[in-house]
């Protein structure tokens, strides 16, 4: 008769991150830049998470259920660079609301919900919470009555710390990112140009455009598709732009400055916004997206007084 195994196997561990954007965009742009304003400076985010990804696979020996990111946005409406973020495989972007003076409302009780809930339903046996503020407290005091351990991390200080001392006190382990670490994915934000005067000869978007001829794409033989207008396309790329600049705020818009290449997943976007107000498909107009592009900075550049000269390919 075979004699059962009764030695205890370890269990393998599950583990989420947490990560509060605010807290830990502002202590890196303090510590590696002396910015006191996100605005200030410019954040490689998918390369940052995957480097704290990684920095966690080697502190926690099992397996990542997700990474939460936590942040604010004028009206709950993404940024361009949230709505990136939130295609990477394995990240979950939770938006509070960013108000008027700047401020977030709503981000520390998604973070403290999230971290309760994941803990009462044992969906995770570890959480790393980046974070510093002491309204995080109850919640990882009721995570640990779940059984989860609390692995906070904070980023390095100039000086003192930038970390309630409670929340230091009532996590199973604290870690410090150092400035190195975060370094390569910060950095200061270009000055916007000075406006200047444009010129009387300065052309018009038609007339720099009007010399852009399309590639030919048909086969011998084969007959040419009767296609949208051209002015009609570029109208309608104006028009994106400007429902843009007024729904998602001109911040966010200058974020695509100074163009003329577009976010694959932004371009998407125009692409789907411009077909329905066509009426019609342009994916078998290849020229057309081109042109749609074309009236889509020649508005922006409008809006920020740039001029006309950079087109897109």
């Amino acid at each position: 008769m075979a004699i059962p195994d009764l030695t205890p196997h370890p269990v393998a561990a599950k583990y989420a991150v947490l990560v509060d954007v605010g807290y830990l965009y502002a202590a890196a742009g303090e510590v590696l830049l002396g910015a006191k304003e996100r605005k200030e400076y410019r954040v490689k985010a998918d390369e940052l998470i995957q480097a704290l990804q990684k920095h966690a696979e080697q502190r926690i020996s099992g397996e990542l259920l997700r990474i939460y990111w936590y942040d604010a946005a004028r009206d709950r409406v993404p940024t361009v660079d949230q709505r990136v973020i939130a295609q990477l495989p394995w990240v979950k972007v939770r938006l509070g609301n960013l108000n008027a003076r700047g401020q977030q409302k709503g981000v520390d009780a998604q973070i403290r919900s999230d971290l309760e809930a994941l803990a009462r339903h044992h969906a995770v046996t570890d959480t790393i919470l980046l974070a510093g503020d002491e309204d995080m407290v109850p919640a990882v005091e009721a995570a640990q009555a779940y059984g989860v351990r609390i692995h906070l991390w904070g980023v390095e200080p100039p000086y003192g710390t930038n970390q309630a001392e409670r929340l230091v006190w009532e996590a199973d382990t604290v870690e410090v990112i150092s400035a190195d670490f975060l370094r390569p994915y910060f950095d200061r934000a270009p000055q916007p140009p000075v406006p200047v005067a444009p010129p009387a000869t300065t052309p018009s978007p038609a007339q720099v455009f009007a010399g852009r001829t399309a590639k030919p794409s048909l086969k011998p033989g084969q007959v040419a598709k009767l296609g949208p207008s051209r002015p009609r396309v570029e109208e309608v790329g104006e028009h994106v732009a400007q429902k843009w600049i007024l729904t998602r705020g001109r911040d966010n818009i200058r974020d695509l400055l100074p163009g003329p290449i577009l976010p694959t997943v932004i371009d998407t976007e125009l692409l789907i916004e411009a077909e329905k107000e066509l009426g019609h498909s342009l994916r078998p107009y290849p020229e057309a997206r081109v042109w749609l592009r074309d009236g889509f900075w020649a508005r922006v550049y409008r809006e920020f007084d740039l001029g006309v000269g950079i087109s897109s390919k």
